[in-house]
């Protein structure tokens, strides 16, 4: 009896490459969602297959599995494990993150906050119900037990459970977190848009009185983003409540609010075409509604903006709307004694399409957040009390840019990419937040059960995208020639090696609080410890030989280096070094102006 032979490797690959290539030329017709995910379908089952085919073409005799080389990368596709988008940081740069991370803790601390620190990963019903259409973004997880686990998404949900935990009893404490969290988004390395990033978290949580708080944490980041090296930024703001009245005065059903709201947020990167056309054509919004709904959400302003709110008796008529207004007002008192208000912009677009926010929501851009081609935008102009002039050219009928050759896929079974033009992303905001005051709540009433009454405990805090703010300052240390450690001193044997008498002084240095280093050999030469001290760009140069053991002194020899053409290049001086005494050491390098203006990594002149 004949058997039917299986297709290639060679024959379901090409399969896999123009499946592939079909997929995207039905995105890129805006093909029906019923044939894309049709086409999706087809060409998993093709990939499946491939693995299939892969793997028992490289086995080896006597049934033994062929070893194959190791790839070493970082995940980068959707077949992973856990996580993708991922990436490693040199010695530059994490010095230049933990610049970043420093300044963050130290203003955290400044302002009265206490750290916390949770699981990197939750059970899963933890996380789930409160991303709104984000949840799709959650990475699942499942421990040997079969216990259905998640990676955390974000650090609120976590610590509205931390705060349930402790049974919702906090009152009026400052908690902060700093770690990774995790989502299955595409990933933008560039831009510092990962799967696996770094967030830093200030709330507040209990009970206090209306807007002080909210002003608080608005304060804290203005303070931290005018410490980064991040170039000029605008705090957005607005007000669920306001949002939620002015959808009910449009006219739309409770049922669809959180969906549409998720659909206005999507303005600071799209046009108003297409958000009218999600919230019409995707999730079956009357069109008269949407029309209304973009009157109000083109205004952008200053505390002036509440003028033109409180004049429209409409809105003023509806509770939801009237609260928000009020808080609004008062919240633009307190910023002004903060001495912020130069850096708010007062945005009806800005509706964070999270579902556990309920007051007051804001968050932080810089002229890269927004996508260089999005034109409608300009999310970062002046202040205006007028309606913006909108772009509302649908995105699909606008240029599109350039998109790099489709790659083939590299591991059988990944789930198709679209492949993504990183020079037409924006950044993002690099920071966000809000008031969520029923969050802790439903943490203790799903804990007690039906029809028992719980405590709830409100709260306020805000995101910072760590690694979006590494994207913008990274390329600025490069420019200016930053460092990649902190090391001051760096001594030398003028003599047979005195390798004893060498570890001897770099113990006293460091036990002094100055960061020292030597070379790792017997009886170095001369020229290789320069050239040690060099590489690292170590501003003090201490030497030591028989006669300066014998007088007790050391010879202290500044550098300094300064940038041409981009690269970093050592000022040759004649200067011989100065005769310090060795028991003066320690205070006479911390009296220096190197030393003390030292702060973040730049010993260029």
């Amino acid at each position: 009896m004949a058997s039917t032979s299986s297709p290639s490797v060679e024959a379901l690959t090409e399969e896999v490459a123009a499946q592939s290539a079909l997929v995207n030329d039905l995105r890129k017709q805006q093909a029906d969602a019923a044939t894309v995910e049709e086409a999706k379908k087809k060409l998993g089952e093709l990939k499946r297959t491939l693995a299939l085919a892969q793997h028992t073409a490289g086995g080896g005799g006597k049934g033994e599995k062929k070893k194959e080389r190791m790839l070493l990368k970082t995940p980068k596709v959707r077949d992973c494990v856990a996580v993708c988008g991922t990436r490693d940081y040199g010695p530059g740069e994490m010095f230049c993150r933990e610049h970043v991370e420093r300044i963050v803790k130290d203003v955290f601390t400044t302002y009265g906050g206490s750290q916390l620190d949770t699981p990197v990963f939750e059970r899963k019903e933890v996380l789930t119900g409160k991303y709104g259409e984000d949840q799709k973004l959650i990475f699942d997880l499942e421990d040997q037990g079969g216990e259905q686990l998640a990676l955390r998404y974000d650090h609120t949900v976590p610590l509205a459970r931390y705060l349930a935990m402790s049974g919702a009893i906090t009152t009026q404490s400052k908690l902060w977190q700093v770690g990774k969290v995790y989502r299955r988004d595409n990933p933008v390395m560039s831009k510092g848009r990962m799967r696996e990033f770094s967030q830093a978290d200030f709330d507040i949580a209990g009970s206090f009185d209306t807007m002080i708080p909210d002003a608080e944490i608005i304060s804290l980041v203005c303070t931290i983003l005018s410490r980064l090296d991040v170039g000029e930024f605008t705090i957005k703001l607005n007000h669920r409540r306001i949002l939620d009245g002015i959808f009910e005065v449009c006219g739309v059903p409770p049922a669809k609010i959180r969906t549409i709201s998720s659909a206005v947020d999507k303005l600071d990167k799209m046009a108003w075409a297409d958000v009218k056309k999600e919230m019409t054509e995707e999730k079956g919004l009357d069109a008269a509604v949407a029309d209304k709904i973009g009157e109000y959400v083109k205004h952008k302003g200053g505390r002036e903006l509440l003028d033109v709110l409180k004049a429209d008796a409409a809105l003023m008529a509806n509770p939801n709307a009237k609260a928000g207004i009020e808080e609004m007002s008062l919240l633009f008192t307190y910023l002004e004694a903060y001495g912020v208000l130069d850096k708010l912009s007062f945005d009806m677009s800005l509706a964070r399409g999270l579902d556990y926010y309920t007051g007051i929501i804001y968050e932080a851009i810089v002229e890269a957040s927004a996508p260089p081609a999005f034109k409608a935008a300009n999310a970062f102009a002046s202040s205006s009390t007028t309606p913006s002039v909108a772009n509302n050219t649908p995105a699909a009928a606008q240029k599109a840019p350039a998109k790099k050759p489709e790659k083939k896929a590299a591991v059988a079974g990944a789930e198709e990419e679209e492949e993504i033009d990183e020079s037409q992303v924006g950044v993002g905001s690099i920071a966000a937040g809000g008031r969520y005051d029923n969050l802790v709540g439903m943490f203790t009433a799903a804990a007690a059960g039906e029809g028992k009454k719980v405590a709830g405990l409100p709260c306020v805090g805000i995101s910072i995208g760590l690694d979006r703010i590494f994207a913008l300052v990274w390329p600025k240390w490069v420019e200016k020639g930053m460092r990649s450690k902190e090391t001051m001193a760096f001594v030398l044997a003028l003599g047979d090696g005195l390798l004893k008498e060498r570890v001897e002084l770099v113990r006293e240095l460091r036990e002094g609080g100055i960061k020292t280093d030597f070379m790792f050999k017997a009886k170095p030469k001369y020229r290789p410890q320069f050239a040690a001290a060099d590489k690292d760009e170590v501003p003090f140069l201490i030497m030591i030989g028989d006669e300066e053991l014998k007088e007790g002194l050391v010879t202290v020899k500044k550098q300094k280096w300064q940038l041409v053409d981009g690269k970093t290049v050592k000022i040759e001086v004649d200067d011989k070094g100065t005769k310090v005494k060795r028991a003066e050491l320690i205070q006479w390098i911390k009296d220096t102006p190197t030393f003390k203006q030292w702060s973040s990594g730049k010993l260029i002149v």
